[in-house]
């Protein structure tokens, strides 16, 4: 064992510096600074280097965090950088996204005594360090491959698709309906959480490394989905979830209720320079108002912190469970308290007041009950507990459910589950449709970027043992 490992006896914890509430309020930048060397070097010598790494079991991604963790401690950044990217497409984007207190960092086994090691920075500094050091070099297939795939979505489950299927040497082509690379990490997750060129110099690379892209791509319209198929030899759908759950309330259909995804859309266009007139209207714009959000996810976080960076007149989030059972990450619920955001736990909607628009949100207290079939709490209303918060702006953040595919692609082949996602076989991430593929939030629902990364890695190379059983078959005529 390195000396220089274990030293989670005598090193505290310590995260990156966090710039001041009041600081961070006035702008979109990211909240948490760089490690320095030393620090990186110091944090990562607090692994135990257990002989089970739950850090690693609990990544679904199951990324090699200790042997990366010692490599920062030993300074071997380079080699440090090599084996983190050999199971992450986006070390970078992982790092600063992924609710490491309910994954890695909340499974590390120093954290029952100590505080866990701080996994994610590390990992944030690692690659960083690596692109302004030039170790992040172009994709460079050993051999260039005939066969190729179309990818219907620029998020984060096709372009690790595409980054693995193109490191084999397959042609790819990602198509996107947006007129930029990322999906949600462009357009859904808010600069403060994911400074936008982060994402765009991860497209730069992938351009670099051969990958084409087709931008403002109507797949289904201008563009058929058979024509599609007909291009390549493969196909693998990517689309992502973003039909927005309602909520069944009176007065839902207010002016001034509107979809958490389109608010955040809108403020990321806004951030990037482009011309978004109806955030210049006020529709969705918080500054000066009353904001009402109602969910508990990250999606209802990012929407609380934009708003407040808006500069909004209050802001609150209501949430019909406690503080315990949200299924957010809890460190951004304390950047969010942090930043001035109101929560009011146990308390959902029961109806929307205004009349030309929404002025209030009539809310009911709830109290938690007995365990559901999926053994989580059940939440009961509270008879007569009432109460009523001003709302000139109320953001819906409950979650996000698959458009209708077979529909869009105008085929109705494609087979859905009875939740809607596409249906697929478990093993090969193949649909109804022959040579046709489903990987991210459109199979296993509204889920987390990292898991988005591993379906995408674990689809590719399925088609790449589709490409192989065809060449078989091929040769056995």
């Amino acid at each position: 064992m390195a000396e220089r490992m274990l030293q989670f006896t005598h090193l505290p914890q310590q995260t990156p510096e966090k710039r001041e509430a009041l600081e961070r309020r006035a702008d979109f930048e990211e909240i948490y600074k760089r490690f320095d060397v030393q620090s990186a070097k110091a944090q990562a010598s607090r692994c135990s280097q257990c002989g089970i790494p739950f850090c690693s079991i609990h990544c679904p991604l199951s990324n090699n965090i200790p042997d990366w963790l010692k490599l920062t401690a030993e300074g071997r950044l380079e080699e440090a950088y090599e084996l983190s990217s050999a199971t992450n497409t986006f070390p970078e984007i992982c790092g600063r996204i992924c609710p490491q207190d309910r994954l890695c960092e909340g499974n590390c086994v120093i954290e029952k005594g100590f505080e866990s090691v701080t996994i994610g920075a590390v990992e944030r500094y690692i690659t960083d360090t690596a692109f302004e050091q030039g170790w992040v070099k172009p994709i460079q297939p050993r051999h260039e491959r005939a066969e190729s795939v179309g990818i219907i979505g620029a998020g984060p489950a096709g372009l690790a698709a595409a980054e693995a299927l193109r490191q084999q040497g397959y042609q790819v082509t990602v198509y996107d309906r947006h007129d930029r690379v990322g999906g949600l990490l462009i357009y859904g997750i808010p600069g403060f959480k994911l400074e936008k060129d982060i994402v765009l110099r991860r497209w730069k690379w992938l351009e670099e490394g051969g990958v084409k892209f087709v931008l403002n791509a109507d797949i289904g319209g201008k563009i058929s989905f058979a024509a599609l198929r007909a291009q390549h030899g493969a196909v693998l759908v990517a689309t992502g979830v973003y039909k927005p759950r309602e909520i069944a309330a009176p007065g839902s259909g207010l002016p001034g209720i509107v979809p958490a995804l389109d608010y955040l859309i809108t403020s990321n266009r806004k951030s990037l320079g482009d011309a978004v007139p109806e955030f210049d209207s006020g529709k969705f714009n918080a500054a000066g108002k009353n904001v009402v959000v109602i969910g508990g996810g990250d999606t209802a976080m990012d929407c609380v912190r934009t708003a407040i960076r808006q500069g909004a007149k209050s802001v609150t989030c209501l949430y019909r469970r406690d503080k315990q059972n949200m299924p957010g990450s809890l460190r951004e619920v304390a950047n969010a308290e942090d930043e001035g955001v109101i929560f009011s736990w146990l308390a959902a909607p029961e109806a929307f007041l205004g009349d030309i628009g929404v002025t209030a949100v009539r809310a009911i207290k709830m109290h938690l009950g007995l365990p559901d079939a999926s053994g989580r709490q059940s939440v009961e209303a509270i008879e007569g507990s009432s109460f009523t918060l001003p709302a000139d702006l109320v953001i819906k953040a409950l979650g996000f459910d698959p458009e209708d595919m077979p529909g869009a692609f105008n085929d109705p082949f494609l087979k859905l589950t009875a939740w809607g996602t596409l249906k697929t076989n478990p093993k090969t991430f193949e649909t109804s449709l022959p040579g046709v593929f489903a990987a991210g939030d459109i199979v296993r629902g509204a889920s987390l970027v990292v898991w988005a990364i591993r379906d995408g890695r674990d689809a590719a190379a399925s088609i790449q043992q589709y490409f192989k059983a065809q060449s078989l078959s091929q040769a056995a005529e």
